[in-house]
């Protein structure tokens, strides 16, 4: 299966051990946007509100573009400045995308509580509790 990887930057660090994991199990793995360069985004703020905007929505249409081509999600959401199992924004964008294209939504864990719980729901998320082989 190829699989679109997405989280917060601040989860980064996770990512390559369990991209690792994917293809031992022979998927196919696109890491996140800007994985190679985190940096990026702040970046675009010192050239100010505009062309961070401009940016953020390219960054956007790229995900959508990605997902389309793939065959499913998986969210990393991991506990984030005293939140539990945090999605954010960005994350969600690209959830939403990939259920509207059809495509399986896998959650690494459980949904997290919140305003937004309701509607990630409605997403139908597969939870696998951090276990890759659940993934097919």
């Amino acid at each position: 299966m190829k699989i679109f990887m997405v989280c917060s930057k601040r989860f980064y660090d996770r990512v390559p051990d369990i991209k690792v994991e994917l293809e031992r199990a022979g998927h196919v793995v696109t890491l996140p946007n800007c994985f190679e360069d985190p940096g990026r985004e702040a970046r675009t703020w010192e050239l100010g509100g505009e062309e961070h905007a401009k940016w953020k929505a390219q960054m956007l249409s790229h995900s959508r573009e990605v997902i389309a081509e793939l065959d499913a999600l998986l969210v990393l959401n991991f506990d984030k400045d005293g939140m539990k199992n945090y999605i954010g924004g960005a994350t969600f964008l690209e959830m939403y995308d990939a259920f509207c294209l059809g495509k399986p939504v896998y959650l690494y864990n459980e949904v997290p509580e919140g305003m937004l719980k309701d509607e990630i729901n409605a997403f139908r998320p597969i939870v696998i509790h951090g276990d890759v082989s659940k993934m097919k």
